[in-house]
């Protein structure tokens, strides 16, 4: 790694306090670009516009989404802004670069229906795998977490005197969300099961293998996509869509956006605001319902 790059992951870490999964996510949008420029003979601190402005067009010929598109080219932002910062470079070349549009997607979470069925419908088992899923998805429903968070719980991360749970958010911010009788229920059942696991390697984290090891992102995905597709047909069943269904439902009941804003962790409303879309449907329905001059 170059001594610009190593000085840049050293800035995201230290300064910027970004997870180790974001500052890999940026650094490997860099080092493709890099790669790029290798065979134009062209160094990452030697850039001007066209040539990122080529590699986009390559991007594209590759049918690589625009969405991605525009997440490597924040990444390259992000980095030349670092490089005129410490005075490594005198012009940022993508100061006047401006994102390719992007189609909104709005995101279908789980009905409440779906969130019923799957806490009645599904057979867990009274042993330790059974309760955790249960758990698992309790929290992510319950709390609205996002999935790197619900992994990093730690063992002292629930105040069960106080019915609060304490999340470490992006860039080390931190939360406090309330927790549901029925959640805390549940975690009792959980930590009884977890205390009966032959080995536990990962102490003080909450939620375990059976191994004894902290769960990997990729088995919590599993996890959720494998217990709502009993029970839901949407294309997407994810931890996130979990987290949406929690901003939305809570939207639909008559909860305030700033509340919700605070539970999710949003920096500002606009954050928040996509959670919106599906409330409003909700909305419009119970308008279309119950105005007196649509009713025949």
């Amino acid at each position: 790694m170059s001594t610009n790059l190593q000085a840049y992951q050293d800035y995201l870490v230290k300064e910027k306090n970004y997870s180790p999964l974001t500052v890999r996510a940026y650094l490997d949008d860099i080092k493709s670009f890099q790669e790029y420029l290798t065979g134009q003979s062209v160094n990452l601190d030697e850039v001007i516009y066209p040539h990122v402005r080529n590699w986009i067009v390559t991007l594209v010929e590759q049918n690589i989404s625009t969405t991605s598109v525009n997440r490597k080219i924040s990444a390259l932002k992000s980095y030349y802004k670092f490089l005129l910062k410490v005075k490594q470079i005198s012009v940022n070349p993508l100061l006047k670069h401006k994102s390719l549009k992007t189609a909104k997607k709005v995101q279908i979470p789980f009905s409440e229906k779906e969130l019923q069925d799957v806490f009645l419908d599904n057979d867990y088992s009274d042993d330790f795998e059974g309760i955790r899923n249960r758990f698992v998805i309790e929290l992510f429903y319950a709390t609205g977490i996002r999935r790197a968070e619900l992994i990093n719980l730690k063992m002292t991360s629930i105040d069960e005197s106080q019915k609060t749970i304490r999340v470490i958010g992006k860039r080390n911010k931190e939360r406090i969300i309330p927790m549901l009788d029925c959640t805390l229920n549940l975690l009792k059942r959980y930590k009884e099961q977890r205390n009966h696991l032959e080995v536990i390697n990962d102490k003080e984290m909450l939620i375990l293998s059976k191994t004894g090891n902290k769960v990997s992102e990729s088995f919590v995905y599993r996890l959720i996509n494998d217990y709502f597709s009993t029970v839901s047909k949407k294309e997407k069943k994810s931890p996130h869509v979990l987290r949406h269904s929690f901003a939305t439902h809570l939207l639909n009941n008559g909860a305030d956006l700033n509340s919700v804003k605070e539970l999710l962790g949003h920096a500002s409303l606009s954050s928040t605001q996509i959670y919106t879309h599906s409330s409003l449907a909700e909305l419009k329905k119970v308008y279309q319902e119950a105005h007196p001059r649509n009713k025949k």
